[in-house]
């Protein structure tokens, strides 16, 4: 057989790190307080309303850019919560799950060459996008153990060269949740010098009210002059625990929605059928749904928070999201990977290392992630085994 090779622009780019991590979970029988998918599903009544779409026949192809009720549901969504308004049948299309909004906001709008600025650690599919693109990539690096943007940084990165600010608040890995005053710095810099904002929101409803500002999440759509630039990405996965069903959105100016739209079609052409009533009914018959789980996962934060500090990791406790970072340089390890590839046989654990985050790997070598989106008795088994286990190399 003739011998077959990842083209040139996969070969680089190594298979996503939260695969490996929970095989590696399943394999060793360790608990997996790595990749963050919740243990229990979200509300009853929205898989009540998959199964009757289901019976009712939605079975077949849906709108390449999304059913109606399911478009009509994002824009009252976004209405309701930001005060924005957005045209369901021009301004929203429908995803799979937001990564695919990722990928088609990218490959809709970076050509070759194009500069793209990004906030690192970043979301790993940023990187394998922007790389597919032919992007240029320059990013920002928001620093342990306080993971603030680096707004002089950012100043001198973003020129008239600039494509693209990719942007993800709340923050996944750190839990960073950009202030207003951040927000409007991205913004002043997006309009001097006219670029283009994409801002993954997938967490927009998981952030803490003992969070640094009142505020909460603000996006940056919201901000005066930028919703005509703004391609603002969300899902229903993370805010109604569903991560399995892949339904996401993009809303935004037509033009850039569009843009999404032209990818989107040659990439999956359509998302779940029967899954899109359901999203919709999420959003029109749930709302308050995503802000009980906040609750609720504040409080898993907090055990995991205290469990990781009794265990000797230190964590930076989170503003938003599921996730918790630790240091691990005391326990003298060279990287987080080798600390989390151990873990296993050592703790009964799996975590995320973040290095593989990072354009410069030196900033985030000896940082792990640690998801509490699980239920509190997994989380204190976790890290019971973490404080029973000789952790140091």
């Amino acid at each position: 057989m003739t011998d077959v090779r990842l083209s040139h622009r996969l070969a680089h780019i190594p298979p996503t790190v939260f695969s490996e991590m929970s095989a590696l979970a399943v394999r060793t029988g360790a608990i997996n307080l790595g990749q963050g998918f919740p243990d229990v599903d979200g509300p009853p009544s929205v898989i009540a309303a998959a199964e009757a779409a289901l019976e009712d026949g939605a079975n077949q192809y849906a709108p390449g850019i999304g059913v109606p009720a399911l478009r009509a549901a994002i824009a009252r969504h976004q209405q309701r919560h930001y005060a924005l308004t957005v045209d369901p049948d021009r301004e929203v299309v429908v995803t799979t799950g937001c990564t695919e909004a990722i990928a088609a906001a990218l490959l809709g709008l970076v050509d070759p060459g194009d500069e793209v600025v990004v906030f690192e650690p970043y979301y790993d599919s940023y990187v394998a996008m922007l790389d597919m693109c032919g992007a240029r990539r320059r990013p920002v690096t928001m620093r342990a153990p306080d993971f603030r943007p680096d707004l002089d940084r950012l100043r001198a990165v973003v020129s008239d060269d600039t494509k693209v600010i990719l942007l993800n608040t709340p923050h996944n890995p750190t839990g960073t949740v950009l202030t207003r005053e951040e927000l409007q710095v991205v913004a002043d810099l997006a309009i001097a010098h006219d670029v283009l904002v994409v801002t993954d929101e997938v967490y927009e409803h998981l952030v803490f009210d003992d969070a640094g500002s009142s505020e909460g999440h603000v996006p940056i759509a919201t901000l005066p002059g930028m919703w005509e630039r703004t391609l603002t990405l969300s899902s229903a996965g993370k805010s109604y625990s569903f991560t399995g069903w892949k339904v996401g959105w993009a809303t935004g100016p037509a033009p850039l929605v569009q843009a999404v739209l032209a990818a989107k079609q040659w990439l999956t052409f359509t998302s779940g059928s029967p899954l899109q009533p359901a999203v919709a009914h999420a959003l029109d018959h749930e709302p308050d749904w995503p802000k009980a789980l906040a609750r609720d996962l504040q409080s898993r934060r907090d055990l995991l928070c205290d469990g990781l500090a009794a265990a000797g990791l230190t964590p930076r406790v989170p503003e938003g999201t599921y996730f918790a970072t630790t240091d691990i340089s005391h326990l003298g390890w060279a990287d987080g990977r080798a600390f989390c590839l151990a873990l296993p046989e050592r703790a009964g654990v799996v975590a995320i290392p973040t290095q593989g985050f990072y354009d410069d790997p030196e900033a985030g070598r000896q940082l792990v992630r640690w998801a509490f989106c699980k239920q509190p008795e997994l989380i204190s088994d976790g890290v019971r085994r973490l404080a029973a286990a000789d952790l140091a190399r």
